[in-house]
């Protein structure tokens, strides 16, 4: 068996653990309580409505995708789907260590695992971004759209995941308020998100970020001042998407020469 082969039923093994692996920890449940549960007990207000984490399903079928797509023979040659394979095997691994941290309460743990998942996301997404314009449509719907979806859930996850365990630890916010830096969590998603898309212009990434805080927004909305300022940085992130897209339209306009300009034959 050689190492190409090799590396297609690593990719493929590490897909089905991490998605088995999710579903057992609840249909179980992986030490007697449910991830849900787990996150019940914090009382934070980082965290969305339950309906949001239907995602996953979402999440979990992009990675099927993936190893589906990395492992068809036409796909031998696709150094874009092999070059992140090390690196999602390595995501896979995380994700798992992940769920038994928490199930398990060891939850600092948890928050070195979740890190580590957001940095292999980063670093996976990093290197897809330069193909993506040249990429096929069944290339970006199985490669690229699935990791930047991916990712954006796991960066707010990361937000939650620190919140969690600031709050598991007994952390007073240096006297802040918790709504007032649960607010400041949310601005510091947007702020995220407005990076990443003034660099790379990445129409998926940004979406599990708004599905979160909409989630947000929908859950606290007896809260009127912390829903009204969830539902404010949603409309923000979407200004401000909208307002780049059109800035980037006027330079590129502004950069095309009036007619005649360099021609050589005007007296």
């Amino acid at each position: 068996m050689n190492s190409l082969s090799v590396r297609r039923i690593l990719v493929i093994v590490s897909a089905v653990l991490t998605v088995a692996m999710n579903i057992l920890a609840n249909a179980l449940p992986l030490n007697g309580q449910n991830t849900g549960e787990i996150s019940d007990r914090f009382k934070v207000l980082f965290v969305p409505a339950g309906y949001v984490f239907s995602i996953w399903g979402i999440i979990y079928i992009g990675l099927i995708a993936y190893a589906v797509f990395q492992a068809l023979p036409r796909s031998a040659g696709n150094s874009r789907s092999a070059t992140i394979a090390g690196l999602f095997i390595g995501s896979c691994v995380a994700n798992i260590a992940w769920l038994f941290f928490w199930h398990y309460n060891l939850f600092a743990l948890t928050l070195i695992a979740m890190v580590c998942l957001l940095a292999l996301l980063i670093l996976i997404v990093l290197r897809l971004y330069p193909g993506r314009k040249a990429a096929t449509q069944i290339e970006k719907w199985t490669v690229d759209y699935p990791f930047s979806l991916y990712l954006g859930w796991i960066t707010v996850a990361t937000i939650a995941n620190v919140t969690d365990v600031l709050y598991y630890y007994n952390w007073n916010g240096f006297g802040v308020d918790p709504m007032t830096w649960a607010s400041m969590m949310l601005v510091v998603a947007a702020g995220i998100v407005f990076a990443v898309y003034a660099r790379h212009k990445d129409l998926v990434f940004p979406i599990p970020i708004l599905w979160a805080i909409t989630g947000i927004a929908v859950k606290f909305k007896a809260n009127i001042q912390y829903s009204g300022s969830a539902w404010a940085v949603a409309g923000l992130i979407v200004f401000s998407m909208i307002a780049l897209d059109l800035a980037k339209k006027l330079k590129a306009g502004s950069e095309i020469p009036p007619p005649g300009m360099y021609d050589n034959n005007r007296s």
